[in-house]
Order: structure tokens, then sequence, then C-alpha cells
């Protein structure tokens, strides 16, 4: 009931005012039956822009932690999520995968429609990033299509880290359901969920019109945070009493004497 209500009476209305949602697509959403909804992922706000433009209900799996914040942002974040009906997730591996993947075939059991993200975390750069085969797992064991749907410029209404919104428009793609019946009874097969799950990714690609990255997004955020952690070492190592700059201790370690520089002898001796 609070679903309906967000959707059609406090949210959705409000959504569809402020960020004037362009949709392409929705005569591929079927009216009835279950299906697996698979999207690109720029913002914490996809999951809450994309149910709006649906007549039917939208369910997301989302991390445990959107439901256990503290302060202001976390009471929100949690009423938010839980009033659009979706389902805390523990991400951590092992027995949690298991009861993820028993939650989400519970809601296609009853069938409804189920959104996923294949690239398992919001994407770094806006770039989309290699899928994780869970989702291919998903429609081979619930004998669903996969319908991939791309958003658009919600990483600009609503970048990571922010909490309140832009105001701009966001457009929202839905290509043609795909089918994967051709691979019944093969969900345990890795290569095929590989080839499953590549194909989803392509038609992403193509719908969202976004550079693809072979690597996951989380590989990239850790390549990421290296960076800027190693960064951070070298400003602060650089601001110490009496230490000199990266680049100057080199030169002075090694005795070079670029030309040009204040260390450089001058010829006449003076």
């Amino acid at each position: 009931m609070l679903y309906w209500f967000l959707k059609s009476v406090v949210l959705g209305p409000l959504l569809k005012v402020l960020f004037r949602p362009r949709v392409e697509g929705l005569e591929h959403i079927p009216a009835d039956g279950a299906a697996i909804l698979a999207s690109n992922h720029l913002s914490f706000s996809d999951s809450v822009f994309l149910p709006p433009v649906m007549e039917r209900r939208l369910t997301f799996p989302a991390k445990s932690d959107y439901f256990t914040g503290s302060g202001v942002k976390g009471w929100l974040t949690a009423r938010i999520m839980g009033g659009l009906g979706q389902l805390p997730i523990d991400r951590s591996g092992g027995k949690a995968s298991e009861a993820a993947l028993k939650a989400g075939l519970s809601v296609l059991d009853r069938g409804e429609l189920l959104g996923l993200y294949p690239e398992g975390t919001r994407s770094p750069d806006s770039r989309l990033y290699r899928g994780r085969t869970g989702v291919a797992r998903m429609a081979l064991t619930a004998g669903v299509p996969v319908i991939p749907v791309a958003m658009i410029d919600t990483d600009k209404a609503q970048p990571t880290g922010q909490l309140i919104p832009n105001i701009r428009r966001i457009g929202v793609k839905i290509g043609k359901p795909l089918d994967f019946s051709r691979y019944e009874g093969m969900e345990g097969d890795r290569f095929v969920l590989r080839s499953i799950t590549d194909e989803i990714m392509y038609e992403l690609m193509q719908l969202s019109d976004r550079e693809y990255v072979d690597m996951y997004a989380t590989s990239m955020k850790e390549k990421l945070l290296t960076k800027a952690k190693r960064r951070a070492r070298e400003l602060q190592e650089a601001a110490r009493p009496g230490r000199a700059v990266p680049e100057l201790e080199d030169i002075l370690e090694q005795g070079d004497k670029p030309e040009g520089s204040p260390w450089t002898e001058d010829k006449d001796g003076l």
C-alpha cells in the first residue's frame, strides 16, 4: 500500500515534474508475468527514478546498508527504500549470496518485475563496466526474459555523495526483452552465464551510448582508491618539515642538475 502511495501520490508526481524523465520503449514492458529489468547503475537515485515511469510494480534488491544508516539521511533513505518495496540484501558473499538469489526468485515466482544492476555497484566514472553473472543465473533459474534498461544522466542529477539532487532532465531507455530460453537447464555452466551476461551488457552499451570497460566496477573503485591513498601519502610526506617534494628529492639523490634549474652550475663560475 505504501509503495503505491509513494509512487502515485508523493514521489511519482514530484519526480515527473522536477526531472521530466524522457522515456523510450515502455511498450517493451510486459503487461503481466515475471521479467528481470537489467539496468546500468549511475546514481543512488536510479532505483527511485525508474519505478514511477512504469505502470507495474518494480522491486529492486538493495544493499542492507541503505536500511541501517544513522542520522536524518539514514532515516530518510531507509523510509524511501522500504516504501518503494526494496529488498534489503546482504552482499557479503557465501550464504548471503544464496539468500539474495532466493529473495529475487521469490519476486519472480509471484509473477512480478525484478530490477537488477549487472555491474553490481554504481559506476565510478559514468562508464559501463563488466557485468556480474548473477543476473544470468537468476534469469535461467526462473525462466524469465531480461529487459535491458539504460538510465541517462541520473549521475548528473544526483552525483555520488550528494544528498540533494540537481534539478535537471533525465532519461530512461527500455530495450526489447532478451530471451535466453535456449540455455534452459544450463544455469550451472559458467561459460553460458558469462555469454548471457556479455550479451546483456552489449545491449546496455548500445542503449546507453556509454563507453564499455572490460573490468568490474569494484576493481576500478579499488584502483582509484589505491591511487588516491598513494597520492595522499606523497602529499603528507612532502609537507613534513625539512622535506622537499619527491621530484626535488630525486634530483638531489641522483645528483642530476637539469638545465634551466636553480641547481645548474654557471659555466663562468659566478
